[in-house]
């Protein structure tokens, strides 16, 4: 009965998954004018060779792992953060329309929700710089300057995707043990080591969760680089996979799919590291 049910649900997961993944790897194999021939030329690990040579690349990689790091680290130190507080007794009132508010970003098409973050962006009418100089604040850059644009960038994925990992770490706290954190008060903990030795270790699976994902999520950001800056300003965010979009949209099919490949296989060992160690914590 199990075997039935899974069947078809494991048949389109390796049509519509792991087959195009494949394809993708042999494409990288080729040559790009004959890559999607019948019968393409093979070139063997030439592409690699040229992509692992291209500066262009190793400044978009460079990039990607700067952002990533700074991506998880914000979104799932937030979540934390404002799944703590809203767990508390000090949001007794309106605790509903926090975590709504939270949320709705998440559902919110991404496209759309990015064209409105950059009209805040923009230099001329956008809301932002108009408010700072409201307040005799110095402007802010935005997408329009190198020095700011993946700052820019990661407020508005920070504004997307933070609701999700809050939903996981709310999810966590509503199985904790509460006696525990009842008893060190009572053993007089204060709310920092009750936080640090009872809750924090009690949200290990929470953590590790939020924390693979935002790496697969943000070593693959795309969309909000399509809509807001074209990889610029300055190719200040000209992440691996917009440059092999990039590419791939100029029919240079073997180094983009070269590129996507190697992009893959980072975020592959990256997860199961970030997978080891979890493991490890819990044991």
């Amino acid at each position: 009965m199990f075997y039935g049910l899974a069947l078809p649900f494991a048949a389109l997961t390796i049509l519509f998954g792991l087959w195009p993944i494949l394809l993708s790897i042999q494409v990288s194999f080729t040559q790009s004018a004959t890559a999607l021939r019948a019968s393409p030329t093979y070139v063997g690990l030439a592409n690699y060779h040229t992509v692992l040579a291209d500066p262009v690349f190793l400044a978009s990689l460079a990039h990607t792992l700067e952002y990533t790091l700074l991506a998880v680290v914000v979104n799932v130190g937030l979540a934390l953060a404002y799944a703590l507080l809203l767990d508390s007794p000090y949001l007794a009132r309106g605790r509903a329309f926090f975590k709504l508010a939270v949320f709705l970003p998440v559902v919110t098409p991404d496209v759309a929700g990015y064209v409105v973050w950059r009209w805040l962006y923009d230099q001329s009418f956008g809301a932002v710089n108009a408010a700072l100089k409201g307040l005799g604040l110095p402007l802010f850059g935005g997408i329009a300057a190198p020095q700011t644009a993946m700052l820019a960038v990661l407020l508005a994925e920070l504004w997307h995707h933070c609701g999700f990992y809050v939903v996981i770490f709310l999810a966590n706290l509503a199985v904790c043990e509460r006696a525990l954190s009842e008893a060190a008060a009572i053993d007089g903990a204060g709310p920092w080591q009750r936080l640090r030795y009872v809750i924090l270790p009690q949200l290990r699976p929470a953590i590790a969760i939020n924390t693979i994902y935002a790496l697969i999520q943000f070593l693959k950001t795309f969309s909000v680089v399509v809509v807001m800056t074209k990889g610029g300003p300055a190719d200040a965010t000209n992440f691996v996979s917009y440059y092999a979009w990039q590419l791939f949209d100029t029919a240079q099919y073997g180094q983009a799919t070269a590129m996507a490949t190697l992009l893959f296989g980072i975020v592959l060992v990256v997860s199961l590291l970030a997978y080891q160690g979890a493991e490890r914590g819990r044991a």
